[in-house]
């Protein structure tokens, strides 16, 4: 066989040759991209819908990532052919975890998903995801081997391009046109084609050391070149999280918004890689504009324009990531060591990772992640004097940049004392943008100067919302954080005694009236007495006897527990103990402790309790277990409503929650109601007042297999109408389920 002849040599076989390359970095990043809401969708019966899921699950995917890029650096160390065969070798062995899926493994009822998520998923997709996680740098590496020492960086910005149409194709593409299993088989074909491919590759590597030109002839990077490379990629990675906790928890909590966030992550590698430098350069030079702006704006007043808030700290994003992501390719290092600069980064993207989404909810009560990444960025994205004149300030050897300096910090003190001491004056609603303008044009003037830059950072992100969530923090009690959100109580005065409200996020929780006995017992918000919950709980008595079994999914402030007779037997089940703690154990709320002191209350995923629950031990169960406006998909399964149907008696009532801002799930109840031989009706409660005892408008679907329990339901509120299943519409089930058909307004 004669010698592999050089690439550049030929051009129609370099277009072929690279195309090939392309083709196979692309292949390999959509896999890598498109298994992992997969399999956290294929989690979510086993392990429940809890938002650790997902964070454990990420974690995963991270470490696996770090370990493929420290398999790839390792094996840069072997002539290339060598590389090709023990890398054909891993691929094939993890190829017999195919068809791709989760292992048979039966969990407790307890079971915790920060200890199981990584054990089920590294032993279902850990070979594989480690080996196509490897093959990027690697293919990378071998490109420039086969080209003669060609530019490899270039394939970095297609690999993230393959990431990025991975990610939009899932929940737009693949979830809505394929059941479970299909998507199975689907990505299992595509890893053989990756085998195949990456095979094609290997036969235009270099057989012999003599022409392996990526051999390490280059100087090693030290060890403060390397940290700085770990710096530039941990505050995107954390950045893109964090943001999606902020926008979801702060400012709206919209279907899949995170997909959004982490999009734009990808696409910022894509142009800060590419051989078309303009737009890299272009967007690095206004970055430190649009973090001094945007970062101000988007820590004041976000729930007035929700939608508008949610597009600046998406712009935010991009434009860090993209200066950032610019700034580690303008310091990468030669060819021969690619792989271990891919090694640092992602070393960098999984500390991020796990600083976002690990750390900062244990050590924060707030987001404070995200304005501490903001700061960071500003910290290290490339700077620039806008104007001659302030270069020569700040570059002047005169006391003049110190002058200017104390002038900027006077400047902000003044403004945080009559932020603190009057925020009603200078910072009111009509004087915010006149504030805003004052540190933006202190803010240009230190643009190119590191300090003064930073000083005036750190005080617009104080003034415009830190210090309004530092008063939070300060008062005990006002505000907690767990794995599954923050959570506020706010008290508002009143003539009455006021009431208390626990919010999550921008979502109420549950508001209690405050003063007399009688008031704190009043069911209000969306349990109303008119609502359909309420009707239902006020109906037990009678369609169950004294002794009825009532169940809750969904704990909240404990509002529905003064539904309670004398008699009866009530459980709760709640994911997160925070809540728990709040509702009972602070003495925030009375609600329990009023009217159901000894409430029995289950820890964990509702639907995996009441799999371990005793057949027909419960006569209604209420399901209220949306987390703001995020849907737990698994509640709302085919097999799900059969759990509930077994627990349930014959005659037993399911009360569902279907209020949404975003997703109309009455067809969902309807058709689940319909393939599992259920009665079902809805009602719409609007009511007239707001102010009386705080009800809110709600929409609550009522099912029961006895077509008689809903006669007698509706017997007591005309208002109750059938349930009208859509045209064509089928049941979610564990295999198949899309919001897509679901969103209001599409």
């Amino acid at each position: 066989m004669s010698e592999t002849v050089s690439i550049e040599d030929q051009p129609l076989m370099a277009r072929w040759c690279r195309t090939m390359f392309v083709a196979t970095i692309l292949t390999g990043s959509f896999l890598l991209f498109l298994v992992q809401p997969m399999v956290a969708r294929m989690a979510l019966p086993r392990l429940g819908g809890a938002p650790a899921v997902w964070n454990s699950a990420m974690l995963v995917y991270q470490a696996l990532l770090l370990a493929g890029y420290a398999y790839a650096h390792w094996l840069g160390r072997v002539r290339p052919r060598a590389q090709a065969a023990i890398h054909l070798g891993v691929l094939i062995a993890a190829a017999l975890w195919l068809p791709i899926g989760l292992i048979a493994m039966d969990l407790p009822a307890d079971a915790l998903p920060a200890l199981w998520v990584p054990w089920l998923l590294g032993l279902s997709i850990g070979p594989l995801f480690f080996a196509v996680s490897a093959q990027a740098p690697l293919i990378q590496r071998w490109f420039s081997a086969a080209s003669g020492g060609g530019d490899p960086y270039a394939l970095y910005a297609a690999s993230n391009l393959g990431s990025f149409a991975g990610l939009i194709a899932y929940p737009l593409l693949v979830e809505p046109l394929m059941a479970v299993h299909g998507q199975s088989l689907l990505w299992s074909g595509g890893y053989l084609l990756l085998i195949v491919l990456v095979l094609a590759c290997a036969t235009r590597l270099p057989k012999t050391a003599a022409v392996d030109h990526v051999a390490a002839t280059s100087a090693p990077p030290g060890a403060r070149r390397i940290a700085h490379w770990i710096g530039l990629a941990l505050v995107p990675s954390g950045m893109m999280l964090a943001t999606s906790t902020y926008i979801t928890t702060d400012i709206v909590a919209m279907p899949l918004l995170w997909v959004i966030p982490l999009g734009l992550y990808l696409l910022s590698f894509s142009v800060a890689f590419a051989n078309d430098r303009w737009l890299a350069d272009l967007l690095t030079r206004i970055a430190p504009i649009t973090i001094l702006l945007f970062g101000g704006v988007i820590m004041g007043g976000v729930n007035e324009r929700p939608f508008f808030s949610a597009g600046i700290a998406l712009v935010l994003l991009f434009m860090i990531s993209v200066a950032l992501h610019t700034a580690l390719y303008r310091k990468r290092p030669a060819p021969d060591r690619l792989t271990g600069f891919y090694l640092a980064m992602s070393a960098g993207g999984a500390l991020g990772g796990v600083f976002a989404a690990l750390v900062a909810p244990v050590v924060f009560d707030w987001t404070y992640e995200y304005p501490l990444l903001i700061l960071a960025a500003g910290a290290l994205v490339p700077q620039m004097y806008l104007f001659g004149r302030f270069r020569a300030l700040w570059m002047g050897k005169g006391p003049a940049k110190h002058v200017a300096l104390l002038a900027i910090v006077c400047a902000l003190v003044i403004l945080t004392g009559l932020r603190i001491g009057n925020p009603d004056g200078v910072f009111g609603e009509g004087r915010q943008g006149l504030v805003f303008l004052v540190i933006a044009a202190i803010g240009f003037v230190a643009i190119g100067a590191r300090r003064p830059y930073m000083v005036v950072l750190a005080g617009a992100l104080v003034l415009f919302g830190g210090y309004r969530s530092l008063e939070f923090s300060l008062d005990p009690g006002a505000r907690v954080r767990s794995y599954f959100g923050v959570y506020t109580v706010r008290n508002t005065p009143g003539p009455n005694g006021g009431t208390r409200e626990l919010d999550h996020g921008t979502t109420v929780h549950g508001i209690q009236l405050r003063g007399s006995p009688e008031r704190e017992r009043t069911p209000t918000t969306y349990y109303a007495v008119g609502s359909g919950v309420g009707q239902a709980m006020r109906a037990a008595p009678a369609l169950y006897g004294p002794q009825a079994r009532i169940g809750v999914v969904g704990l909240g402030t404990g509002t529905l527990s003064c539904y309670a007779r004398p008699g009866q037997r009530w459980r709760f089940y709640e994911i997160d103990p925070a809540v728990v703690r709040i509702a009972r154990d602070t003495g925030q709320f009375t609600y329990l402790s009023r009217c159901l002191p000894k409430s029995e209350i289950r820890m964990g995923d509702a639907r995996i309790a009441l799999s371990h629950d005793a057949a027909d031990s419960l006569d209604l169960l209420a399901l209220d277990a949306f987390s703001s406006d995020s849907v737990p998909m698994h509640l709302m399964t085919r097999e799900a409503f059969a759990t509930y149907g077994r627990v349930l008696s014959r005659n037993g009532l399911l009360l569902v929650h279907i209020s949404n801002r975003f997703i109309d799930l009455e067809p969902v109840i309807a058709a689940a109601a319909r393939e599992g031989g259920w009665s079902a009706v809805e009602l719409k409660y609007r009511p007239s007042s707001l102010l009386v005892d705080r009800a809110s408008a709600s929409d609550w679907a009522a099912l029961s297999r006895d077509p008689r329990a809903i006669a007698a339901l509706r017997a007591g509120d005309v208002e109750w109408a059938p349930l009208v299943p859509r045209k064509g519409f089928t049941a979610w089930t564990d295999d198949y389920s899309t919001i897509l058909p679901l969103l209001k307004g599409f």
